[in-house]
Order: C-alpha cells, then sequence, then structure tokens
C-alpha cells in the first residue's frame, strides 16, 4: 500500500492545475437550484475527459460518473448548484470570475460546493491511471437542487436510479477534517386565523397578530430547554419569518403566519419537534404544518419532499471511519481531526433516511460557505484528490 499512496500524492501534485482549472470552470457557470444544466454539462465533460469508464445526466440533472465494475459501492458526492451573490458590494472581485491567484481559486461555490467534485474528477483519473482494477463500483455524482432542499437529489438516485450505495463520501468542505455527522433541521409553519373587526373597536375582533406574537415569544423559551448531545450540540429553533393580514390598515388583523427554522439534535425527531409547537399553541386557532417541497428541475421533471431532514451520525469506530483515518494517516503521516458540519448536506437523505454509513471529507472552510469573497486553497484540492483515491484502496481491501 506504501507504493500506491506514494504514486497517489505524485499524481495528486502533478494534476494540480488540471484540478484548478477545472473548478474555475465550474465556478464561472452560475448555477443556483433548478439551473444546473450548464454546469452539469461541464462536470460530465471534465469525468470524459478523466477517461471515466461512463458519465451520465439522470432525469433530475444529476450529473453520475462512474469508475469500475465491482460489487462494492463507494460513491463520493458533491453538489453543483451554489445560493445567489447576495450584495455584489460585498465582494472584492466578481463571484464568477474563477480566479486562480496566490494560492487560491476565488468565486461563488469554490467552497459550496463545486471545489469537491473538481477534486473528485481528479481522484477519478488518477485511479484510472493507476489502472484500479479492485472489486468495486466507484461513482461520483455531480448533485442537483441541494441548496433548495437538501437530500432531494439522492431520494431520486436512491428511489428512482436505484443507487444505494455501500459507503458515501460527502465533498461538502470539512477543511480537510473527516466528518462524520451533522444536526437534522426541519421547516415549520405555524397559520393563525383571527377574526377581523374595525380598527376602531379592536375588541369586537380576535386579533391574529397578538396571537402569533405570543407564540413567538414562547418559541423562544423553547430554544433555551431544547436537549443537547455530546457530539451534535444542542438543538435549536428560531422564527424566521413573520406575515400578517388584514381586510385593511384599519382592521384588526385576521391572518398571521410564523415560519420556523428547526435544528434537531441527536434523539429529536418530526414528531416530538412538531408536539412541541403544538403544546405552545393548543389554546390558539392555530394550524401546524411541516412544509413541502416541489420544483421543475431543469430537465424539466418536477419531483419533491417533506421539508424534514433526520439527525445523523455514525460512530467513530464505524469501519468507514476507521478507514477514512487510516487512509488519511497513510497518506499524510499525521492523524486527521474527526468532526461534524454546523450546516446540513445529503447526508440527511443518504444516512438520515437510507441509514447508507457516509462521511464527509471536502476541501475549503465551511465558514466561507454562502459568504462574499469565497475561495479555496488550491492546495486543498490536492489534499482531497489524494484522499478520495486512497480512500476507494482502503475501503476496497
Amino acid at each position: 500500500m506504501k507504493d500506491i499512496l506514494l504514486k497517489i500524492n505524485e499524481l495528486a501534485a502533478k494534476y494540480e492545475e488540471i484540478t484548478a482549472d477545472n473548478l474555475s470552470r465550474l465556478v464561472k457557470i452560475k448555477s443556483l437550484s433548478t439551473a444546473e444544466k450548464a454546469v452539469a454539462l461541464e462536470l460530465k465533460r471534465q469525468m470524459e475527459e478523466a477517461g471515466f469508464d461512463d458519465a451520465r445526466i439522470d432525469g433530475l440533472g444529476n450529473v453520475i460518473g462512474r469508475i469500475g465494475n465491482g460489487k462494492k459501492i463507494l460513491a463520493f458526492d458533491g453538489h453543483i448548484d451554489t445560493v445567489d451573490t447576495g450584495n455584489l458590494a460585498n465582494w472584492s472581485s466578481d463571484p464568477f470570475s474563477g480566479k486562480i491567484k496566490n494560492g487560491y481559486i476565488y468565486g461563488r461555490g469554490t467552497v459550496d460546493q463545486k471545489g469537491g467534485p473538481a477534486a473528485f474528477v481528479t481522484a477519478g483519473r488518477i485511479l484510472k491511471e493507476l489502472a484500479f482494477d479492485r472489486d468495486m463500483t466507484i461513482y461520483f455524482t455531480g448533485t442537483v437542487i441541494e441548496e433548495d432542499c437538501d437530500g432531494l437529489c439522492w431520494k431520486y438516485l436512491v428511489e428512482e436510479e436505484k443507487l444505494i450505495p455501500d459507503f458515501v463520501v460527502i465533498t461538502e468542505p470539512t477543511n480537510l477534517n473527516i466528518y462524520r455527522g451533522h444536526r437534522g433541521r426541519m421547516e415549520i409553519s405555524v397559520t393563525f386565523a383571527g377574526i377581523s373587526s374595525h380598527g376602531s373597536a379592536p375588541e369586537r375582533g380576535k386579533n391574529a397578530i397578538y396571537m402569533a406574537s405570543r407564540a413567538c415569544l414562547e418559541v423562544e423559551k423553547l430554544n433555551e430547554r431544547l436537549k443537547s448531545d455530546d457530539f451534535l450540540g444542542k438543538g435549536s429553533v428560531t422564527i424566521s419569518e413573520f406575515v400578517s393580514g388584514s381586510p385593511s390598515l384599519c382592521a384588526v388583523a385576521d391572518y398571521a403566519r410564523i415560519h420556523l427554522d428547526r435544528r434537531l439534535t441527536w434523539g429529536e425527531t418530526k414528531e416530538s419537534a412538531v408536539a412541541e409547537i403544538m403544546e405552545i399553541v393548543k389554546d390558539m386557532d392555530a394550524r401546524v404544518e411541516v412544509l413541502q417541497y416541489e420544483e421543475t428541475a431543469y430537465t424539466g421533471l418536477r419531483y419533491g419532499m417533506e421539508k424534514y431532514y433526520p439527525t445523523w451520525k455514525i460512530e467513530e469506530d464505524h469501519h468507514l471511519v476507521v478507514r477514512a483515518q487510516e487512509a488519511f494517516a497513510g497518506l499524510f503521516g499525521r492523524e486527521p481531526l474527526t468532526d461534524k458540519w454546523t450546516f446540513s448536506t445529503n447526508g440527511v437523505t443518504i444516512n438520515g433516511y437510507y441509514r447508507i454509513p457516509c462521511i464527509g471529507f471536502g476541501p475549503g472552510n465551511e465558514v466561507l460557505a454562502h459568504a462574499p469573497d469565497e475561495k479555496v486553497p488550491v492546495g486543498d484540492l490536492v489534499t482531497a484528490s489524494a484522499f478520495y483515491a486512497a480512500l476507494a484502496y482502503y475501503l476496497s481491501e
């Protein structure tokens, strides 16, 4: 194995410029959720150029590359959609320049999360050059609509493409650490029904804003008493939107709605989170709903799922985690940090729903995700591409 690891490191360094250029090309293509067609075609082209055995686009728009045809299945996943730029005045340069300068690639998506796919394309190139012939099939998925609905893409891959790997590596940014879980999340809407009356006589009506406001203050208190987990940390809840309506600005509001962003730690579920809100509004005329996502992909397919994204983690002594730690130490001569994400990833579906073992390892620092002046070190891409290739060998033993 030592000779293979040495060669992997050499090839990752050799292909540094190609990896950086591939990422630059991806970054130059704006690709918001449901509008990823151009970047999907570019990623598919890069897979073909790297010599993948197969590269195609599925019905939802995910790019699926393949190397090998063995019994054991390993998948590397990276989403190719990004959030928008926000206020351009906060950026020092064009968010879609893909500029390579001073050891960094700059632009929207360099960290979150086109850097991962650029690195795994190079990993595939390395595996092909080394004539990887283990009894393993390796898939490389450039997935879509993650920013709008994390995990939806893997719902499609599992349920429609019947892709059920033995292991998945999520290439979201981890600062080159190994991540083994994160909190789940869900989106809850609470709608309050009031009764309007003339604003000159509010006692005749029932003000939906007052009901919603009392509920908001109780939600604030709820956040303080939510349970915690030694690894994943504390659950949280916050109100991210408050909307109201009335027949006129001279009338009592007969409608109000609040939107809750609920982060779920280990042991918290959709049912327990809904029950907490139901308890708060039990004496109010209110309706509590877990929201649904449904949109049309760039392929024209309409697809969706409930906006409940389960908490997940795998144990530190799990075979996948241990082999990943061994691959890292073998390549780089030091022990990796094993930790967790703050934000949510496709792991909510991969492991949260389907219980497929998965870990995270990706280039870039997650603090730059969704932030202006996003950038990733070229060195991170080299490290990640070497790690992905080495992990294929370790897991195929």
